[in-house]
Order: structure tokens, then C-alpha cells, then sequence
């Protein structure tokens, strides 16, 4: 097998806290936290440049306030269209807050004004009391209706911008740069699209519309106080200033706990979506319980951190409790004292009371409203670089249309570096007549795999040019000229679904007949007829439920029903054994007739019979030719050949490289 593999895609070093017990990953958390270093502690110990990671921090830090007021801009770009929407929504709960803050009146007047009211006579008292409770009760149901109403407009709100920003991202993110999306690795985008997103949708609540809202309720709140009785009013105000420090310095504290929490989680998700994808491999060595055991450090190490946050959450909720109690206290207290000087009433003292959880509550909702808000504008920091982010290879202005026909596919002069790196390819020229078979062959990491990386333009040359007909493949639409293309892989990836929908993945639309015909072109209709439900049968996620020479002809006929100009076959009969071989070859031949083929191929059989044979050797070409040329004329390629020989009389396949 040959692969010369980009940096971004190689496994990143195993971290040395991976194996640690969870009390010594929570100690050097702790540590980490009591000298407020938290984010040393995230990052990689075995990094080799800590400077430049710390370089970089600072210069997030320094450029993160520009940055989020320009993802701010972006995310209010996409709330615009539902304006309407948004307006309604804080239309709805600014009048649920002044329907709220308005019952305590009642009360007072209830108190005041009809139970301790002297000279009434008691019809009097009972019809104030009739029309203040029925007017108390239309208040009540109309609070409640609007605030439905509000929670309904504000869940459709949220789903219509969640659907929007999914659409959005996943569609960006299926035309990343591989490089990118390597980095990212899938437990990134798979957070990206879930975590993130809920984040993101929830900020237009925690940013705008709470913290509007608490502000209009406790400005109502406070100048009906006022209004009623200043001196109780002074009082009860007191509690808000020492709430609001508290909860700022509490929240404050926990939040790099939360935030360590879930990058331990996401890096555990990530763990366990390896473990599963390498299920085999992990039975097959006998991994399970070091990969549990892996697992379960993990998870401890949350739960200490949980706990760790949950006693400081309990000193911030008890500070509440205290203060709010103390506000009672002093309200029946002083307000006892001004009743007995004439400076207030009963009424007074009971709304003051009811007044003042709705002081509080507010300035909860704006603390906590901050709090959640900075995990929200992580979530959507995270979202928008990925939507900010370049496409693969944009089309150019003016790209052409891929011509139909294929008169020769060209290298000029090409070099190629995966990340501005060693270069893999070395001034490459090489040309590939229309239909012709190019057979490439070289040890592991010659670049074979480079040349139909390039072919494919998964990635493009970082000098000279690869062209079509003779125009650079850059200047060609990337839809209209990957439509020309037909890739079978050695590692064979089929979708979760029935087999129909496997061999039919590159032309949605084609017939039962035209499926059959191509799964008969790949000798794979006999096992097809023999599963249980046919070409009904479901073959479980990446073909599990086929063996693998099985999955490798699902993988040709996919590629013979798509009828691709320009064929790339990465060693496309290596899972098959000799008598699946000897079944598909002739398939291909027929195949590769008609097509530009560009072959990477071990076994003599699908080498010997290719138009061009070229042998590479650290990114260049060192022989190229027919293979009965080659071997007249000796060198790297007959030596392979005869190494090869040797191995066949150990009863092994003759391979090539």
C-alpha cells in the first residue's frame, strides 16, 4: 500500500494524561485553576513549541474582542430575516413582565383598601374584593396566555434559525479543504453541528431579549417601589448590588470549570467515535479494557470537575438564600416600624415582600444571562469561523465547463507539499492519453497516491499545473469536472443502507435494470441474489454485514453504474482473494478500455496489462514504460518483479511495490 498521508491527517501523539488515574487529572485541574491557569492546562503537555501555543493565545486574546463583535455582526445578519419575528417576541414578554409585576398592587389595594379600610360597610368590603379579584384574575390569565404565546413564537424562532445555521454549516463544511476537516476530526464537526448550533440559537434569548426584558421588569419593579414607598423602596433595593457582585465573582470562578468540562468531554467523544470506527481492531489486539478503562477516567475526571463546580454553585445559591432572607427580615422589620409611625401600611409591608423576589429574580436572570451568554458566543465563535472559513477550491471567475471527452490528462512541471511541507512530488511531468491505463508503482510513500489526489483535485499543485484537453484543471467548474470522475478505493467505504443505495450513490435516479446491469458487470449479483432481502439487504454501517472482497465489488459497480471518463483504481483488487480477483478483472479491463484509468495496483495482473507503467521513488519518476519493456530493461521495476517471483513460491500473490 502506498500513501503519502498530509501532516493534518496523521493521529495526533497520545497526550500523557490520557492514562493518568482521574484524582491526578482533577489535581493538576485544581492546581491549574487555583493559580486561575486554566488554560494551560487544556492544552497539549507534550506540545513541542509551548511558546508558540502561548503566542498564540495572546494573540487571540489580543484580536478576540474584534473578533466577536465582527461574529456578533454576522449573527445579527442572520437574525434579520426573522426581525419581525424578534420584535413580536420581546413585544409578547414585555407586557407578560408588566402583567407580572403589576400583582402585587392588587394585594396592597386588597389589604389596604377593602380588609382594613375603616367606615365600609361589609357589602362594600365584598364588592371592592369582587372586582379587585376578578380584575387580579383577567391579569393572571392574560400573563399566562401572552407568556404561551411568547414561548410558542420563541421555540418556532429558534427552530427556524437552528434549521438555518445547520443548513448553512453543513453545507460549508462538506466543501472544506481536507486538511481542514482532518484537523477538526470528526468529533469536532460533529459537535459543531450539535452543541454549537444549540448554543448559538439560544443567544438571541440570553443576549437581547432576557436581558431586556429583567432589565424592564426590574425598572418597573423598582419605580412602583418607589411609587408606593420610598423608604421601604431604599430598603428593598439594597439587596441587588451585593447580589449582582456575588454572582458575578461566583459565575466567574465556574466558568473555566464548565469550559474545561467540555473540552474533556469532546475529547472523550472523539475517543470513543475512534474506538467504534476501530472496533476490529480493538477486539483483534484485545483492547476492550483499556479502552474502557480510558473511558471511565474520562468520565470521573467530569464528575470530580462537576462536583468541584457544584460547591461553588452551592456557595453562590446559599449567598441568595441568605440575602434574600435578610430582605425579609428587614422589610417586616423596618417596614413594622414606619406601619406603627404612620409611614406605611400593612398592604405596603406584604407588596414590599412580594416585591422583592421580584427584584431578585431579574437580577438573577441578567447574572445567569451572562454567565450562559459567554458559553454561547464560544459555541458561536466556533460556528461562524467554520462559516467564515474558505471553500475547496472555489471556482475561479470564469471557470469553464469540463469538456465531455477526454483527449489526455497532463503534469507539468508539478511539485506538491501537503501544508507547505517536504515536498512529496518533485517537478512531475507526466501525460495520460485519452483511454489509456496508467499504472503507477513505487514503494510506500513514493507519491502514487499524490498523482490521483491530484488527478481527483483534492488537492492542487503548489507549483506547475495538472491539465485536461490542456487547460489547467483550475480553471475548470470543480462540479462539472468531478462529475467526469469514477474513484474506487483499497479501504471500500459503503453507506448504512440497503445495497441499491450503495451501488447507486453516484446517480440517484438510475433504474433497477441499470443497477442490476452494473452489479452484474462486477460479478456481484450472484451474492447480491443470495442475501436475505436481495438488493433490499441493509449492510450496516461501512459494510459490515460483507465480507470484504464482497464490499469491494459493491464499491465497482458503484463506480461502473456512475460511467466516469477518468477512472482512478487505488489498488482496487487488493481485499479481493484469487477466485474474487479472477471475477472482476475481466470487468475491469472492459471497464478501463474506454476510460482514462489511473491504476495503483501491487498485483501483476491489473500492472502487466497497463498502456504506461510508471515507477516513483521518493516523488519522481524513475522508469516508466510497458511492462515487457521494463523488464528487458532491468532496474527498480524488474528487481520488484523478481522479488515478487521469490515470494510466489511461498504460495504468496504476486505483488508489485
Amino acid at each position: 500500500m502506498s500513501r503519502s498521508t498530509p501532516p493534518s491527517a496523521r493521529p495526533a501523539s497520545a497526550k500523557t494524561h490520557r492514562q493518568e488515574p482521574s484524582r491526578a487529572r482533577f489535581e493538576r485541574f485544581r492546581q491549574a485553576y487555583a493559580t486561575g491557569d486554566v488554560r494551560s492546562y487544556t492544552h497539549d503537555e507534550e506540545s513541542e513549541a509551548p511558546s508558540a501555543a502561548k503566542a498564540s493565545d495572546q494573540k487571540k486574546d489580543r484580536h478576540g474582542n474584534d473578533e466577536r463583535r465582527r461574529y456578533l455582526r454576522l449573527y445579527l445578519a442572520w437574525l434579520w430575516p426573522h426581525r419581525g419575528a424578534i420584535l413580536l417576541m420581546m413585544g409578547l414578554a414585555l407586557a407578560v413582565a408588566t402583567l407580572e409585576v403589576a400583582q402585587p398592587l392588587f394585594m396592597r389595594y386588597v389589604v389596604d383598601d377593602v380588609l382594613l379600610r375603616e367606615g365600609l360597610t361589609r357589602a362594600e368590603r365584598l364588592a371592592r374584593l369582587h372586582v379587585a379579584g376578578a380584575v387580579l384574575l383577567v391579569v393572571v390569565l392574560s400573563d399566562r396566555l401572552l407568556d404561551i404565546w411568547k414561548n410558542c413564537q420563541q421555540r418556532l424562532l429558534n427552530l427556524r434559525v437552528v434549521l438555518s445555521l445547520r443548513r448553512a454549516l453543513f453545507g460549508r463544511l462538506l466543501r472544506l479543504p481536507l486538511g481542514k476537516l482532518n484537523d477538526m476530526k470528526t468529533g469536532g464537526i460533529l459537535s459543531r453541528l450539535s452543541g454549537d448550533i444549540d448554543r448559538t440559537t439560544g443567544l438571541m434569548q440570553l443576549a437581547v431579549i432576557s436581558p431586556a426584558v429583567s432589565l424592564a421588569r426590574l425598572l418597573i419593579a423598582v419605580g412602583i417601589l418607589l411609587a408606593v414607598n420610598w423608604r421601604l423602596a431604599l430598603t428593598a433595593m439594597t439587596v441587588i448590588p451585593p447580589a449582582m457582585l456575588i454572582s458575578m465573582w461566583v459565575a466567574r470562578r465556574i466558568r473555566p470549570i464548565y469550559r474545561s468540562m467540555r473540552k474533556e468531554n469532546s475529547e472523550i467523544d472523539a475517543r470513543v467515535s475512534e474506538t467504534f470506527g476501530g472496533i476490529r481492531v480493538v477486539r483483534s489486539f484485545q483492547r476492550e479494557t483499556r479502552e474502557l478503562a480510558g473511558f471511565l477516567v474520562g468520565r470521573h475526571t467530569i464528575a470530580r470537575k462537576e462536583l468541584f463546580a457544584h460547591r461553588r454553585e452551592i456557595v453562590l445559591w446559599s449567598s441568595w438564600a441568605l440575602i434574600l432572607a435578610t430582605v425579609n427580615v428587614v422589610i417586616i422589620w423596618y417596614g413594622g416600624f414606619l406601619q406603627l409611625a404612620g409611614s406605611a401600611t400593612v398592604g405596603d409591608i406584604m407588596a414590599f415582600q412580594w416585591y422583592t423576589f421580584m427584584l431578585l429574580n431579574p437580577v438573577w436572570q441578567i447574572v445567569n444571562s451572562f454567565s450562559e451568554m459567554q458559553r454561547s458566543l464560544a459555541g458561536m465563535e466556533r460556528v461562524f469561523e467554520v462559516l467564515e472559513s474558505s471553500e475547496d477550491k472555489p471556482d475561479r471567475p470564469g471557470a469553464l465547463e469540463a469538456p465531455r471527452h477526454v483527449d489526455e490528462i497532463r503534469f507539468e512541471d508539478v511539485t506538491f507539499a501537503y501544508n507547505d511541507g517536504v515536498p512529496v512530488l518533485h517537478a512531475f511531468n507526466l501525460t495520460a492519453p485519452g483511454g489509456s491505463v496508467i499504472a503507477l508503482v513505487g514503494r510506500s510513500g513514493a507519491g502514487k497516491t499524490t498523482v490521483t489526489d491530484l488527478v481527483a483535485r483534492f488537492y492542487d499543485p503548489t507549483e506547475g499545473r495538472v491539465t485536461l484537453n490542456g487547460i489547467d484543471l483550475r480553471d475548470l467548474r470543480l462540479d462539472s469536472y468531478r462529475s467526469l470522475l469514477g474513484v474506487v478505493q483499497q479501504e471500500t467505504f459503503l453507506f448504512d443502507g440497503s445495497v441499491r443505495d450503495n451501488i447507486a450513490y453516484g446517480r440517484r435516479h438510475a433504474s433497477d435494470a441499470e443497477v442490476i446491469e452494473a452489479a452484474r458487470a462486477a460479478n456481484a449479483h450472484e451474492f447480491i441474489t443470495d442475501l436475505p432481502a436481495g438488493y433490499d439487504s441493509l449492510i450496516g454501517e461501512r459494510g459490515v454485514r460483507l465480507s470484504g472482497g464482497q464490499a469491494q465489488r459493491l464499491s465497482i459497480a458503484r463506480a461502473i453504474l456512475a460511467n466516469p471518463r477518468i477512472l482512478i483504481l487505488d489498488e482496487a483488487t487488493s481485499n479481493l482473494d484469487s477466485e474474487s480477483e479472477q471475477l472482476i478483472q475481466q470487468s475491469l479491463d472492459t471497464l478501463m478500455h474506454t476510460r482514462t484509468t489511473f491504476v495503483i495496483a501491487h498485483r501483476l495482473s491489473t500492472v502487466a496489462q497497463a498502456d504506461e507503467i510508471v515507477v516513483l521513488d521518493e516523488g519522481r519518476i524513475v522508469q516508466r514504460g510497458k511492462h515487457e519493456e521494463l523488464m528487458r530493461r532491468g532496474g527498480p521495476y524488474r528487481e520488484m518483479v523478481a522479488r515478487q517471483r521469490d515470494a510466489m513460491s511461498d504460495g504468496a500473490a504476486l505483488t508489485i511495490g
